[in-house]
């Protein structure tokens, strides 16, 4: 039996066909490891950006686990991983990444009306490597059942100056999530402080 519905498959499809890397994002809603899974299943050519557990002696495990059962391809987040991003997405890999996560090396940027330290890496990859972003969203039904909903892929708009266009499309992403989360605010997975 199987427990997740996906919406959007039409979009997975098109994505496989045309065989070009994009950008799946989304934020910590319901079962968020079930995004890189299902990608995976769907054949989709795929690597997850994942953030280290600070205990390391789980650490380890953590990572054995989600590479054996989550997806193979794990990149961890933060200046070390981005060569790899860089050489996945060179492969033709896309790349999954949760957006809501603070990070330290991030501009701040708008998110619930407050600034809060946001990763570029989607607005980055968009611009230099022609990906279309692709935002998905996830949502707990009843008992152990889910959604999966993968919305429309959109390509970002270039004007030149890629400082802006950065900051516009970071932006973009975080209006996005604001919007998931407000459907189902009591799903999303928050336990520290996003904008200090």
């Amino acid at each position: 039996f199987d427990h997740i519905k996906i919406k959007g498959t039409n979009y997975l499809n098109e994505i496989k066909k045309t065989n070009r890397p994009v950008v799946f994002f989304s934020c910590h809603l319901a079962n968020f490891e079930l995004m890189a899974m299902e990608l995976d299943k769907f054949s989709i050519k795929c690597a997850a950006i994942y953030r280290p557990l600070n205990n390391i002696f789980l650490n380890p495990l953590m990572e054995y686990l989600r590479m054996k059962y989550i997806c193979p391809n794990q990149i961890p987040k933060g200046i070390k991983g981005i060569r790899e991003i860089i050489s996945k997405v060179k492969n033709g890999y896309s790349i999954a990444l949760m957006v809501d996560q603070r990070v330290s090396e991030g501009p701040r940027t708008m998110f619930f009306n407050k600034p809060a330290h946001t990763t570029t890496i989607p607005a980055q990859l968009a611009l230099k490597y022609d990906c279309k972003l692709v935002p998905i969203s996830l949502r707990r039904k009843e008992g152990p059942n889910f959604e999966m909903s993968i919305h429309e892929p959109y390509k970002i708009k270039k004007t030149g100056n890629d400082e802006n266009d950065i900051k516009d499309i970071t932006i973009k992403i975080n209006q996005t999530l604001e919007k998931m989360i407000i459907k189902n605010p009591s799903q999303w997975i928050w336990s520290h402080n996003r904008w200090k």
